[in-house]
């Protein structure tokens, strides 16, 4: 006779494992005990696939970036689960990175017993379940996830996880979150309600990806196609891998240049002859934007900087998004004259299926155009090109990106880079060249040390690639190096993470004098932004995760140092290179 409880805490895991989770990333605390007899009754009994693995992460961030570095590249929400409250507000950071970048994650938070004299299983036995029981925890969250709920009774459990994996993952992505008190997740249930498909199964699909109606579709191409000037600008666009190749049919269709406006993605080929370049926190006019006469903003939540860098006033602009009003953004405008909510690909895939099939472009005003930016793309090349050679005596992070992007190019791997440099985004992804989609990622949000959960993630997710975090030291240690050496170190997850070490915080410095140009602290250098004493950073990943740490200041160490450090990952071992770099 089986005398295996089951409860709601088997029943959620249950559920998590029936909508594709592959991995919980957990710190566990005093309400999870449920959830810790479960995983154990399962291993008991030989069980354990039944349940998705459990990756222990000592910090709650680097579990939640985890979670999204897997579901960046696969598509698949992963769980994370967290300590009341404050392993909620552990996350914060992390959470906003998801909701802003559309990467759908479940996170499982306990809650306070609700009972205090033994009424049921799980009531308050600790001190702490007094401190930690607060008015709205949920609401700690609700500005940055998609849904929120409790789970009030084991009988609708699996409901609820499906009703949120199917929320989380229909387009615009996002995090969701659930909480349950003890007690309800030691509920003992009888398993044949639980899997009845009625209170759960209908739930799992995402929606169906939105389209054009016909009049939009033929609005834009014409535009498009009767356009001087057309341009394509997108940020984020490459989220699909497919999506990129409808990208460069359009933007062929038509010879219209794609402009990269802030990418967390790689969204179009580096070394494609449309591609316009990338802009950033550009101060200066964008000589592609100052001269296009149509464009179509798609996937893009930062197509320019209105104040610096804004299109001619007599553009006609397009906006194609999944989220074309920016409803959680207070304030944003672009002055477009249509907005359409619709799926990327699904959308540009019509609209070059309709200029294409109705004739509409000009053939010679196509090739005429396709020539003139085809050297204006050469001619730019050349001089970034140009700022890649090594200085005599410092490491520049051009020469540094460079001289990787060149050493990553003789492997075999598919090898996947995230970038999380600040001050040096634009440098990353000028000199590094991608044109694989998928092989370069951001975190999608403005919160610092996503890299380091990211990486653990994605290692998981494609155990065979080489993984290369690019990141500002501010970056780094944001990421809470420690835990993440260390839970790379046990759950075998090695990766290289190149350090852009300018002992400093390079991006507030910039902030400040963009405002305060000849301002004080720009009379005395006085920015408070430095890092001194310097701190000894791969030696943290040594100490905690026994990770390959080397610190390089001089351009002849940078090639050799990379290549050890590679040969180091590829063994099985974690490595950090920490590079000198003018400092902030």
């Amino acid at each position: 006779m089986d005398t295996t409880p089951y409860t709601t805490s088997t029943a959620f895991l249950e559920a998590l494992t029936e909508t594709g989770v592959d991995y919980v990333f957990a710190n566990l605390g005093s309400d999870h005990p449920g959830i810790v007899e479960a995983y154990a009754h399962a291993r008991a009994a030989g069980d354990a696939h039944r349940f998705p693995r459990m990756i222990i992460c000592p910090h709650e961030s680097v579990a939640f970036s985890a979670a999204q570095g897997y579901a960046q590249l696969t598509g698949r929400p992963q769980a994370v689960i967290v300590h009341v409250e404050c392993g909620t507000q552990n996350i914060g950071g992390m959470l906003h990175n998801a909701a802003k970048g559309r990467t759908p994650v479940l996170v499982f938070a306990g809650a306070s017993p609700y009972t205090q004299y033994g009424e049921h299983t799980g009531s308050r036995n600790e001190f702490i379940q007094w401190i930690q029981d607060v008015h709205d925890q949920r609401g700690i969250v609700r500005g940055y996830t998609k849904y929120d709920n409790e789970i009030r009774t084991g009988a609708n459990v699996k409901q609820l996880v499906h009703r949120a994996m199917q929320i989380a993952t229909s387009q615009p992505a996002g995090p969701v979150y659930l909480v349950g008190a003890r007690e309800v997740m030691e509920q003992h249930l009888d398993p044949a309600h639980t899997d009845d498909p009625r209170y759960h199964l209908q739930r799992t699909t995402p929606i169906a990806p939105a389209a054009l109606d016909p009049h939009t579709t033929d609005t834009i191409a014409r535009a498009l196609t009767q356009a001087d000037n057309p341009l394509i600008v997108t940020s984020y666009l490459g989220r699909d891998p497919r999506a990129v190749t409808q990208l460069k049919r359009l933007a062929e269709s038509v010879a219209a240049p794609v402009l990269e406006s802030v990418p967390m993605r790689l969204n179009f080929p580096a070394d494609h002859p449309l591609h316009a370049g990338y802009q950033w926190n550009t101060q200066e006019p964008n000589p592609v934007l100052a001269r296009a006469d149509a464009i179509l903003a798609v996937d893009t939540d930062v197509p320019w900087i209105p104040q610096s860098n804004p299109p001619r006033p007599d553009a006609r602009i397009f906006v194609i998004d999944t989220d074309p009003l920016k409803e959680q953004m207070p304030l944003w405008h672009v002055p477009a004259e249509t907005f359409a909510r619709a799926d990327a690909r699904t959308a540009l895939d019509q609209l070059s299926t309709h200029i294409t099939d109705t004739a509409m472009a000009d053939p010679a005003t196509v090739d005429a155009r396709r020539t003139r930016l085809a050297a204006e793309h050469d001619e730019n090349r050349q001089a970034v090109t140009a700022r890649e050679q090594p200085a005599a005596d410092t490491i520049t992070p051009q020469s540094l990106v460079a001289q990787l992007r060149d050493l990553l190019a003789d492997l075999d791997d598919d090898t996947v880079v995230l970038t999380e440099a600040i001050s040096n985004y634009h440098t990353v992804n000028e000199h590094l060249r991608a044109t694989r989609p998928g092989s370069l990622i951001g975190s999608g949000g403005g919160s610092l040390g996503w890299h380091a959960g990211a990486a653990i993630g994605a290692k998981l997710a494609h155990p065979h690639t080489l993984v290369v975090s690019l990141v500002g030291d501010g970056s780094y240690l944001f990421g809470v190096p420690s835990s993440a050496q260390w839970t790379a170190r046990r759950y075998n997850t090695p990766t290289l993470t190149v350090i852009f070490d300018n002992r400093g915080w390079k991006s507030p410095k910039l902030s400040t004098l963009g405002v305060h140009p000849d301002g004080a602290a720009a009379t005395h250098d006085d920015f408070q932004t430095g890092f001194d004493p310097e701190a000894d950073l791969p030696g943290i990943a040594a100490a905690a995760g026994g990770a390959w740490a080397r610190t390089i200041d001089h351009p002849d160490q940078v090639a050799g140092t990379l290549k050890e450090a590679v040969d180091a990952v590829r063994a099985g071992q974690s490595a950090v290179v920490s590079a000198h770099v003018p400092k902030a």
